[in-house]
């Protein structure tokens, strides 16, 4: 549902990479990001800002490179490393976007690929 009036909305996402590399960590990241754009149809002009996490397992590159590289150059973006609680699921890239929008909380689709699924599956449908 649209509403009448633009609300800050917080969108959610998390993929995991097969490796603690710059490559895999980039690609995984643009992969997200993609798709959390696609399904949600934001557009760089609403985004207010992006925060990124990653597992204590993950430091070759920040995630926030990806979101550079797809043009998201005028957004803030700030990379924080993961509480490491023991048993929680590793090599993990966790996304959340501020994103100004008209649309509804219950009207934005949170993402989650590969392994990160297990994180929420009530929303990796």
């Amino acid at each position: 549902m649209i509403t009448d009036q633009i609300s800050l909305r917080g969108v959610r996402g998390a993929i995991t990479v097969d490796s603690n590399s710059t490559d895999a960590m980039l690609e995984a990241t643009t992969e997200l990001l993609a798709a959390i754009i696609e399904k949600n149809n934001i557009d760089v002009s609403d985004v207010a800002s992006i925060l990124f996490t990653v597992t204590p397992d993950l430091n070759a590159t920040f995630p926030a490179l990806a979101a550079r590289n797809m043009g998201y150059t005028l957004v803030p973006l700030m990379c924080i490393s993961e509480i490491p609680v023991p048993n929680s699921l590793p090599l993990t890239i966790r996304v959340l976007i501020h994103w100004n929008t008209f649309n509804s909380q219950k009207d934005i689709h949170h993402i989650y690929l590969k392994e990160a699924i297990s994180l929420r599956p009530d929303l990796s449908r």
